[in-house]
């Protein structure tokens, strides 16, 4: 059995180990014996949870401005009724499916950020996302992502296979780079399941592979991966139970932040997560208090609920940061419903989180502060919102590497992180 460098084999779980420029998929491999990860303390470890709402969620729904008339005037048949509107401050309030999310925002540990967005003005979903995730809006041919340039520059916290894990089929363009990294799409795939020839052959494979690597990342990373894997194992995904009663909503989204918080407790090194959700693109019949956004926002705040009640004590050192790629227009549509817009509301939970209050310059829905003339304006560039998280949670000391042509200004940072 022979094995080349550049190959991938998709297989089980486990859906790509990138290392360097030489991506390379290693699934199944519990089997392997290499020296145990020393042991991580909370202080070793905080962790950012980034979660991509994807198709552009309708930020004014999410994060209501009830206590604007404009809101109602503009949206007769989509707003949410003042009466249903879960109230934060008298002028905002949640969508009453966030209901869930209402004790996190009264112990402080959830903040919202409005008007908040990409300074490019594209309505692509393809561009705008792509340019959330590389950092770079406006420009196409960078080649790797935000999280992972963070990764690759990050020289304080011990690098473990599973520093960078994505909850997905493939490797999101937001952890595409040189930095080792993981897209894993079920831990309880985990684990080899071939006979025993074929393991060993796998094994030996897989050692002459590493064996003969020019670099020592991908040999160390390679050792360590089959020692964090064993730990995995020996943490037993299959038996899995959330603590302190929390219920995860069913579907996908539920299960990845399932995952996330099943990593954080298993104590393999877990310092960068991400996952997606997607269904945001409501141009019909998005509804108001009920209908086709608001089933999304309860399985949304619902994961997001159990996600902290799950980890309880733990959420000290996590931060969990929402984001989708540009929010809707102010008018609702003749399909009752909204259509491409400019800036949305990303929201931030956590034990470091300013939290109690909706963050970011609002300016207001009249048409003579519009962008074009239609959309909430971006008044945070994403960049100073991630820039924030990254500086203040997780010590990046080179915010200028990570975003490039951008200098991130702590003078412009909401205040998401408590300093």
């Amino acid at each position: 059995m022979s094995i080349s460098r550049r190959v991938f084999v998709k297989s089980g779980g486990l859906a790509l180990f990138s290392l360097g420029m030489d991506p390379l998929f290693l699934a199944r491999a519990a089997f392997a014996s290499y020296r145990p990860l020393p042991p991580l303390t909370a202080s070793d470890r905080p962790t950012l949870v980034c979660l991509f709402q994807r198709g552009a969620v309708d930020g004014l729904n999410m994060i209501v401005p009830h206590g604007d008339p404009l809101y109602y005037r503009e949206r007769p048949r989509i707003a949410v009724p003042q009466t249903d509107v879960v109230d934060l401050d008298g002028y905002f309030g949640l969508h009453p499916r966030l209901a869930a999310l209402e004790p996190l925002w009264d112990n402080k540990s959830l903040a919202a950020i409005h008007a908040v967005g990409s300074p490019d003005s594209t309505r692509s979903h393809f561009d705008a996302q792509d340019y959330m995730e590389s950092g770079t809006p406006g420009v196409k041919a960078t080649s790797d992502g935000w999280l992972n340039r963070y990764c690759e520059h990050d020289r304080e916290h011990q690098q473990t296979p599973f520093r960078a894990v994505a909850f997905s089929a493939r490797l999101p363009r937001i952890l595409a780079g040189s930095a080792p990294s993981l897209a894993i799409d079920d831990l309880q795939a985990f684990g080899l399941r071939a006979p025993g020839a074929a393991r060993d052959r796998l094994t030996r494979a897989f050692e002459e592979l590493y064996a003969g690597a020019a670099t020592g990342l991908v040999s160390t990373s390679s050792q360590e991966a089959f020692a964090a894997v064993q730990q995995l194992k020996q943490a037993n995904p299959a038996q899995y139970q959330p603590a302190n009663g929390a219920a995860y909503p069913r579907g996908r989204f539920g299960h990845a932040l399932l995952q996330i918080a099943q990593l954080i407790k298993a104590d393999v090194g877990l310092h960068v997560a991400f996952a997606d959700v997607t269904g945001w693109d409501t141009h019909v019949n998005q509804g108001a208090s009920e209908g086709q956004l608001a089933a999304r926002l309860a399985e949304f705040g619902g994961a997001l609920a159990a996600f902290a009640q799950d980890l309880g004590e733990r959420m000290r050192d996590v931060v969990v940061l929402t984001m989708s790629e540009f929010g809707r227009t102010i008018q609702e549509n003749g399909n009752s419903g909204t259509d491409h817009g400019h800036a949305t509301a990303m929201l931030v939970l956590g034990g470091p989180v300013n939290g109690g209050k909706v963050l970011g310059r609002w300016p207001g829905l009249d048409p003579a502060q519009r962008f074009e003339g239609r959309d909430v304006a971006v008044t945070t560039d994403f960049r100073d919102l991630f820039a924030e998280v990254l500086a203040r949670h997780l010590g990046a000391p080179d915010l200028a590497a990570i975003f490039p042509g951008f200098t991130p200004d702590p003078t412009r940072f909401v205040g998401a992180i408590r300093a």
